[in-house]
This record gives C-alpha cells, sequence and structure tokens, in this order.
C-alpha cells in the first residue's frame, strides 16, 4: 500500500511581516512557557508507546547554546528530536503554523517561533540570535522544508549562517522511520530512531558570505546523511545494540583509566 500523499507544500506565507512581530517579542523574553512542559507530557508517551521512539548518543547534545539539526521528514521531528534530551528546546518553524486558534497560542507559548516562508525573514535570525545569546538550544532543519520522498535533500545557508554568526555548536541529528509517520491514519506507526551526533564547532564570524553559510550548511547536512545512512545499515535494533556496546566499551576504557 502508498504512504499517504501529503498536502500540497505552500511556499510562501501572504500574512504581513508585522502579523508575527508578537510572536517574536513573546519568544524574545524568556524560556517557554507552561505549554512546553504540558505538550511534552502529552506527547512523549504517545510517541514511546506509538513509534517505539529511542534516543541514541543523546549525551552528544551539550550544556549552553546549541543548534540541534535535525533532517526533516515529517510533522513530528520538532518533537522526534527533543523527545531524549534533558533540556527544553526551541524550535524555528515555517510561518502557516501560526493559525489563529489553539494552535498558534500552544506554539507561541511553547517556545516556538515563526519563520516566513516566502520571505527573507530577518525577524526570525534575530529572535535565533537572541536565543542562543542566552543560552538556549534551537532546532533549525538543514533542508529547510519536509522531505516529501523521505531522501534527505539539499542543504539551505540558513543553517550555515546561523552556526557561523553565532559560533553555537551544532549538532547532527538523523532521524530514521519519521518519513511514514504520515501513515498514522491508517493505523500504521513506524518505529522511530534518533541519533544525535558530535557536535560540529565552526570558528565564529561577524559577518558572512552565502557561500560560505552554504559551505557550512553543506558540511552539517553531510554529517547528518552519514549519521542516518547508518542508521538504514544497521536498522532500528542493530543501531540499538550498537549504541550499548559502544556504551560498555566507554565503561571499560575508563574503568581502565582509574
Amino acid at each position: 500500500m502508498p504512504d499517504v500523499e501529503l498536502k500540497p507544500q505552500v511556499y510562501r506565507d501572504p500574512r504581513p511581516e508585522e502579523y508575527f512581530e508578537r510572536f517574536h517579542e513573546r519568544a524574545r523574553r524568556g524560556e517557554a512557557g507552561w505549554t512546553y512542559e504540558m505538550t511534552r507530557f502529552v506527547v512523549v508517551p504517545y510517541m514511546l508507546v506509538a513509534f517505539r521512539i529511542r534516543g541514541i548518543d543523546s549525551e552528544n547534545v551539550p550544556n549552553g547554546p546549541v543548534i540541534l539539526a535535525p533532517n526533516h521528514a515529517s510533522f513530528m521531528d520538532h518533537f522526534f528530536a527533543g523527545a531524549s534530551i534533558r533540556r527544553r528546546v526551541r524550535f524555528m518553524a515555517k510561518s502557516q503554523l501560526f493559525r489563529p486558534g489553539l494552535p498558534e497560542y500552544i506554539f507561541s507559548h511553547g517556545g516556538v517561533f515563526p519563520v516566513r516562508r516566502g520571505a527573507h525573514d530577518e525577524e526570525a535570525f534575530i529572535t535565533a540570535f537572541k536565543l542562543l545569546d542566552d543560552g538556549e538550544a534551537i532546532v533549525m532543519y538543514p533542508e529547510g522544508g519536509r522531505s516529501r520522498t523521505g531522501e534527505l535533500g539539499e542543504a539551505k545557508p540558513g543553517l550555515g549562517r546561523l552556526a557561523l554568526e553565532s559560533g553555537a555548536p551544532v549538532v547532527p541529528i538523523a532521524i530514521l522511520g519519521s518519513y511514514q509517520v504520515r501513515n498514522w491514519k491508517r493505523l500504521q506507526f513506524p518505529r522511530v530512531t534518533v541519533q544525535y551526533g558530535k557536535p560540529l564547532k565552526f570558528e565564529r564570524l561577524e559577518h558572512t558570505t552565502r557561500e560560505q553559510q552554504q559551505e557550512a550548511a553543506d558540511y552539517v547536512l553531510d554529517r547528518i546523511k552519514e549519521l542516518h545512512a547508518q542508521l538504514k545499515l544497521l536498522g532500528h535494533h542493530g543501531a540499538l545494540r550498537a549504541a550499548r556496546d559502544r556504551a560498555r566499551a566507554e565503561r571499560r576504557r575508563a574503568a581502565a583509566a582509574r
């Protein structure tokens, strides 16, 4: 049976920049509000049961400012990326998610801030830089939009700009299985495994060219592709066994060094 088809992507939000000012102001004022923990309380158990989600090497996420960079194939990737780490994360999400009503309230009070699709949205970067200056963790997708095929696409320069001009480390994240989450309407729930790579550190540059931004973004996406390919090769169970073997080997090395 073929996968459920996605709705056509909307690449431009017709609403004016001024409409989103209040969301950026709220995001810049401080940490995510109570809706973050409420959403986490509801969504994490659901993911554990429905998708048997497992996180590998989550200790690679450092304290302090950090950019989490996952591949993007599902509307659930925001939650998959943050489920296995203890710290709160902030999300840069497409502006179309900010629709009047309950979704807008939950997102804006839960640490999410908008980026206007089809526009050079400098406000989104101002918010992202402010949050990183405050020592927070931000999720940003190197590919920009969601993959329609499950295959990893091409990197957009935005991630490179954020990494280079902030100096924050970037943790590449591979999510295996999220592409078929769309089949939940058919009561098909794929297993999902999330692997956190070693942090990547770039020399901080005050001003960057588009070429420099693209080069950095490509480098991050290449690391994600390597992690994702390894996950596919090992499979969900094999990847977990390999992680346990690495942990045991690390404990033995630590004990021998004492």
